[in-house]
């Protein structure tokens, strides 16, 4: 078997694991959002996005980005399957993220009336905050839980420590919503963070680490390199939930709560249930990246590979996205929602974009050039935010989804040149054609939608569908013969029955 083959192979393997199960998280994910729209509409919802994104902002605030710099150590530092080698690490790494998470929670319990304030206008959610500031301990224990089972790569007992961890929460959650409504908003997230909690402590527990006895002097000396890498590295994920947040109050200000919630669906739409893709396979990506991260060529091959993959799966999902957007959205939401689907139709081409930058961007973070990487998200989510005010100023949600797809766009074309410069890293003729084939199919159903004869338009949005599908299958088969793995299962399927 070829290197390419396997790597392909490796690759597919990881995704299917983790997205299958984050399918059944997205779905669950859909019910709860349906739930919350039906029982509160696009006000709670509002409220919702406002409360999650505060807490998020202040945990990234806290966190020290101790969960991207713990990954990469613990990816470098483990060896030939040696649960030893990494022990010491893996304690300090939890350590350090529950003292950060009982900080988070005692800034926002100080804090609270005036947080409540910025994000709202009043001091109306003081309290909501008080007792949401349990939260951050909660996320943080369950981040430290879960670096570990990522940096060793265990991706089964990661897979299922989220999906119960969301499946638990979602049956929990429906009947509070159902007889509390808008009520419920406090109570059921505090309630999710704990179950996720319980759960990755359950999987983690699987892994037998060696018992390390860490005291103040060893936790300061050698936590030293992870925290200041994730110092570094926090001001990114700061950024960007700042740049949301501001965004939100700005909508928020100039129009409604209600505006806000809208924002947050179309958005939830992109990020959650379109650029999950990304999500999984960075999950096993960015441990691989991490463990050759000193061997340029190494690293050019894996990020090629990872593009061309990235490609290949959004571009089917972008298509069918934009087929049959109006139905996802009454689907998922209400019929309250469809004033969403100019923003997402813009927006979603945006993501074949994200497809490329995404693998390029974990150049930086797996090469622990932290300056450069702390140099872009500055002037990323400086530009992001700019061309959401814009945006929604002049187009009001349509123009947030315009300056989502010019924003990725720009922030393709900047990765190139920056990795191109800094590390050496240039696309092949591959996944240019790749790219280019991809796009055309993304733009013809982007433009098909505005065929006014509707035979013709569904027609010529259902053949690209397919071929956006055959384009996909014929790829993978060429790289790693899926005709031949597909029948190799069938015939394993049938020797057992």
């Amino acid at each position: 078997m070829s290197d390419n083959k396997a790597s392909y192979q490796q690759i597919l393997k990881a995704t299917s694991i983790l997205g299958s199960v984050q399918f059944l998280t997205i779905l669950f994910s859909v019910i709860r959002t349906k739930i919350i729209a039906v029982f509160i509409g696009p006000s709670g919802m509002g409220i919702i996005a406002l409360l999650n994104s505060t807490l998020n902002l202040i945990g990234g605030v806290t966190g020290l980005g101790i969960e991207t710099s713990a990954i990469k150590s613990i990816s470098e530092n483990y060896k030939d399957d040696n649960i030893k080698s990494v022990s010491k690490i893996a304690e300090i790494v939890k350590k350090i993220m529950f003292f950060a998470g009982i900080f988070g929670a005692f800034l926002t319990i100080v804090f609270s009336k005036w947080i409540s304030i910025l994000s709202f206008g009043n001091d109306d959610q003081m309290y909501a905050l008080i007792f949401l500031s349990i939260t951050l301990i909660f996320k943080q224990l369950t981040s430290s839980q879960m670096v570990v089972l990522q940096g060793l790569r265990k991706l089964k007992l990661l897979a299922k420590a989220n999906l119960y961890g969301n499946l638990f929460g979602l049956l929990f959650s429906i009947p509070i919503y159902y007889f509390f409504r808008i009520d419920a908003i406090v109570p059921t997230i505090i309630l999710s963070s704990f179950i996720a909690l319980v759960f990755s402590f359950y999987y983690a527990s699987k892994i037998r680490l060696q018992k390390e006895n860490i005291d103040t002097k060893q936790l300061l000396s050698e936590g030293k390199s992870i925290v200041k890498l994730g110092i570094m590295l926090t001001v990114s994920s700061l950024l960007t939930l700042l740049s949301a947040y501001l965004t939100q109050i700005y909508i928020s200000n100039v129009s409604s709560t209600e505006q806000v919630g809208l924002y947050s669906a179309g958005f939830t739409l992109l990020n959650s249930y379109v650029g999950i893709i990304f999500t999984v396979m960075s999950t096993d990506y960015y441990p691989r990246l991490a463990a050759i991260n000193s061997d340029n060529t190494k690293i050019r091959t894996v990020v090629l590979q990872q593009s061309y993959i990235s490609i290949l799966i959004i571009t089917p999902i972008i298509v069918l996205f934009l087929t049959f957007v109006p139905f996802i959205i009454k689907a998922l939401y209400t019929s309250k929602f469809i004033v969403i689907v100019s923003m997402v139709c813009f927006g979603i081409v945006g993501m074949l974009f994200r497809a490329v930058s995404f693998a390029m961007g974990y150049i930086l973070i797996a090469k622990g050039d932290a300056a450069m990487f702390t140099k872009t998200a500055i002037a990323f989510n400086t530009l992001s935010l700019a061309l959401n005010i814009v945006g929604y100023y002049f187009y009001g949600l349509e123009g947030l989804g315009i300056s989502f797809l010019i924003y990725s766009v720009f922030h393709f074309f900047a990765l190139k040149l920056i990795t191109k410069k800094n590390y050496d890293f240039y696309l092949n003729k591959k996944i240019s054609v790749t790219f280019s084939i991809c796009f055309l199919l993304c733009i013809a159903s982007f433009f098909a939608r505005y065929i006014e004869l509707t035979i013709l338009r569904s027609l010529l949005m259902g053949i690209l569908c397919m071929i956006a599908i055959a384009y996909f299958l014929y790829e993978m088969n060429r790289e790693i013969y899926l005709k031949e793995i597909v029948s190799a299962v069938f015939r394993n399927n049938k020797k057992e029955s």
